[in-house]
């Protein structure tokens, strides 16, 4: 099969409005606060933390449209998620990572049915350090490789001091800071490490961390805590919760790149869609060796997944509300709003409605 290439899921700036029939479900109520929304009953999910601050926007606004209806969701990790919704525990899931083959296999089982799986959150994953006199820090991937595979332990290692030209480098021990739970983070992270560290990172493209030291934390807002609160510790984390945390400029081609939300808006200029899947699973395969300027390769796609067709029809009429106004216009300006996401392009909404479209 043809790689089916997605041009468009980069935030466009002024994104057309767009009208996703919600009408015809009762869906989200896009833009209508008066809360008398036709939706009714209890909505629960469960998955990647990344998604806290985002969800937490998305809940506001589509509870707020629809007063009689509770979303409940479980930032537990893309993995819990996953599997809690493979297990029928939830209606969908929040994931940092794709469904394999396998777990495809499973979750139409449960769902008796295909699966719909969107990308409707996108952002940088931050590289985030606490090294005390130190504000700004340049890394290549071989360096970054290096550090958490344990190989480079002191901040002043020539590697990274040859990278950061005046900068004061202390002679103290790195501590890096690594995911305890399955993370989708950690697979976006150590996919980016696979492809482009020219073999310093040998951990492969994991959600379990592989590598033996450093301090395990729980979550992303774990991971942030624990680099906060040490000294010469280094962690990856979704850059809407790194809050007053320095972050590395990851080198590219020949310039540095910030992760900024246009910057990671940009590598999805090259996402293509992972071969084999059907129209309603969006699934996307990331370039992170891309050497265009301003791009920053360090992303995470998140994806809302659910079934297509639900045994209590109320459940998935919620379930189809619900992502209707997460993907909408409204939806992705609130996560942008809240958590620093690139929102969807008008274009690629449209692909992502279709499918959404098609859940009963």
């Amino acid at each position: 099969m043809n790689r089916k290439s997605i041009r468009t899921l980069a935030a466009s700036g002024a994104a057309a409005t767009l009208l996703f029939g919600l009408a015809a479900c009762g869906a989200g109520n896009e833009g209508d606060d008066s809360g008398e929304g036709s939706l009714t009953g209890t909505l629960n999910g469960a998955g990647a933390s990344s998604q806290e601050a985002a969800v937490a926007a998305w809940k506001k606004g589509f509870q707020t449209a629809n007063s009689a209806v509770t979303v409940n969701y479980d930032p537990a990790g893309s993995g819990a998620g996953r599997e809690q919704f493979i297990a029928g525990g939830v209606a969908f899931a929040g994931s940092d990572s794709y469904l394999d083959e396998d777990e495809i296999a499973a979750a139409k089982k449960r769902c008796s049915s295909d699966i719909v799986a969107v990308p409707t959150y996108v952002s940088p994953i931050a590289v985030i350090f606490n090294v005390p006199g130190v504000k700004e820090l340049k890394l290549d991937a071989a360096t970054i490789g290096s550090i958490f595979e344990g190989k480079i332990t002191n901040w002043d290692d020539k590697a990274i001091a040859d990278l950061n030209e005046g900068a004061k480098l202390p002679d103290s021990k790195i501590t890096p800071v690594h995911r305890a739970d399955d993370s989708g983070t950690t697979k976006n992270f150590t996919d980016y490490l696979s492809a482009t560290s020219g073999g310093t990172w040998s951990g492969g493209v994991v959600e379990t961390w592989p590598v033996k030291g450093g301090e395990a934390a729980t979550g992303t807002s774990g991971v942030v805590s624990a680099v906060k609160g040490g000294e010469g510790t280094i962690g990856y984390a979704d850059a809407s919760q790194a809050g007053d945390l320095s972050t590395v400029s990851v080198k590219v081609g020949d310039e540095f790149v910030a992760p900024t939300e246009e910057a990671a808006a940009k590598v999805l200029d090259t996402a293509e869609q992972v071969p084999g899947r059907s129209e309603t699973d969006l699934s996307l395969q990331i370039d992170r060796k891309t050497t265009e300027a301003g791009v920053y390769p360090v992303v995470l796609v998140s994806y809302q997944i659910a079934c297509q067709k639900y045994e209590d029809a109320a459940q998935g009429e919620l379930v189809k509300g619900w992502l209707t106004y997460v993907a909408s216009e409204e939806g992705q300006k609130a996560s942008q709003e809240a958590a620093g996401s690139a929102p969807l392009s008008a274009d690629f909404s449209k692909k992502v409605q279709a499918a959404i479209d098609t859940i009963s």
